[in-house]
């Protein structure tokens, strides 16, 4: 079977264009659209598409395939295997001239309605099939009208697509990319498995974390939680005071200091933690107090400091823990670990670690795991800003929701979303 292809700026003229050629009578219709629309600059332009059987061609043909009607047969052009395997075909056209042949939907002009027999129809049913997977490959490859920086291959597409729509920022996973494909052999590009693992292991090779280790004799560590209202500082303080009293394989002398006096059920909520455990703990109202609440807490091997939620912009909640961090008395090292929720974008992480950063953010924890289904944004402040992850939250029960950090984990929420099994 061959095909012609016969264009005009109507579906009529193309078909005045296909009357005229000497083997009309013997063809039948393929496929009619619009491949161009009207534009200022341009006129519409529409596509008939007719099939001819081989033995019924006319001699009047060319030696290079040129019709009377100065149009090209399409069985001439460059066919539409190979223009997949070039990268170059039209994709939403192919779809669907693919769901129409599929469907066996009426054509536009019932006139031409084709006489398909079973081997031909199966011919091109056989056909649709070796191309299938070239259509999926190259539809991943142009699902963004932004293209990457770096050149993707087929094969990595869809890994790709999945990491960008996590969340991740495009430079942060361009970057990753190109050592991907700098350092992965040629011989493992072929399995979509082994390219999904290696890529897991370059992501988790970017991200670093924070061991929590067990302290040594006689050591003790003060530990603040900073970060916006409602991010879950306070629960999270309970889980990290449920940790170190309970769960550990020693069970550590635990104190708690609350900053948070602004908000009055942040304040009842602590303490009826600390009845619950049996723990010491302190209220600071002015930063003078700051140090001698500690001091008197210095029996203990874990100071856990919750503080005053604070918007980025509140410039003076910040300054009064600025203050108290910076007393000229204060006697301990003080372990300032930013709290985020995971639910925010990437550009909004970043944008708070900035307000933040002048208390000397020491390391990260993520609550709300369990809240999104995108994981990018985690990963790429992480990849900004240089710091390490210390927990995950990934619910409100305490002390159970709460997780040390692994790359493994975090790698595995972003390709393969949460599963709080692999917590």
């Amino acid at each position: 079977m061959k095909l012609f292809t016969f264009t005009g700026r109507t579906p009529s003229e193309a078909l005045k264009k296909a009357k005229l050629d000497p083997n009309y009578d013997s063809m039948f219709h393929i496929n009619t659209q619009q491949i161009q629309q009207k534009s200022f600059t341009k006129e519409p332009l529409y596509e008939l598409v007719m099939g001819l059987e081989s033995s019924s061609i006319d001699v009047t043909y060319g030696k290079r395939g040129e019709l009377k009607g100065g149009e090209q047969r399409v069985d001439e052009q460059k066919p539409l295997a190979k223009k997949s395997a070039d990268v170059l075909f039209d994709i939403s056209n192919a779809a669907k001239h693919i769901s129409q042949i599929h469907n066996t939907k009426e054509p536009m002009d019932s006139s031409f309605v084709p006489q398909l027999d079973t081997k031909e129809l199966k011919e091109i049913k056989d056909e649709i099939s070796k191309l299938s997977d070239k259509v999926k490959i190259i539809q991943s490859m142009f699902w963004d009208e932004k293209a990457p920086q770096v050149q993707i291959p087929p094969e990595f597409a869809e890994i790709y697509k999945l990491a960008y729509e996590s969340g991740m920022d495009r430079a942060h996973l361009d970057s990753v990319m190109s050592i991907t494909l700098e350092h992965m052999p040629q011989n493992m590009r072929q399995n979509s498995t082994t390219i999904k693992k290696y890529f897991q292991t370059i992501l988790r090779k970017m991200v670093g974390v924070r061991l929590d280790e067990p302290l040594g004799f006689g050591q003790k560590r003060v530990v603040m939680l900073v970060g916006p209202t409602g991010v879950g500082k306070t629960t999270s303080i309970a889980k990290l005071a449920a940790r170190y009293s309970y769960l550990m394989e020693r069970k550590y002398k635990v104190g708690l200091v609350v900053l948070d006096t602004y908000r009055i059920g942040a304040l009842e909520q602590l303490m009826q933690y600390a009845r619950m455990m049996k723990l010491s703990i302190e209220t600071v109202v002015d930063p003078p107090e700051f140090a001698s609440a500690l001091e008197s807490l210095k029996y203990c091997d874990y100071i856990l400091i919750d503080t005053m939620g604070s918007s980025p912009y509140d410039q003076k909640k910040l300054k009064n823990i600025y203050e108290c961090l910076n007393a000229r008395e204060l006697s301990y090292d003080v372990d300032v670990t930013l709290v985020l929720p995971s639910s925010i974008k990437y550009e909004d992480l970043l944008l708070t670690y900035e307000s933040f950063s002048f208390l000397g953010v020491d390391s990260l924890m993520f609550t709300k795991l369990d809240e999104t289904r995108a994981f990018g944004n985690i990963f790429s402040l992480a990849y900004e800003v240089k710091k390490p992850i210390s927990f995950f939250s990934v619910g409100q029960e305490v002390p159970e929701d709460l997780v040390p950090a692994r790359g493994e984990f975090l790698v595995d929420c972003l390709l393969d979303g949460f599963d709080r099994s692999r917590a």
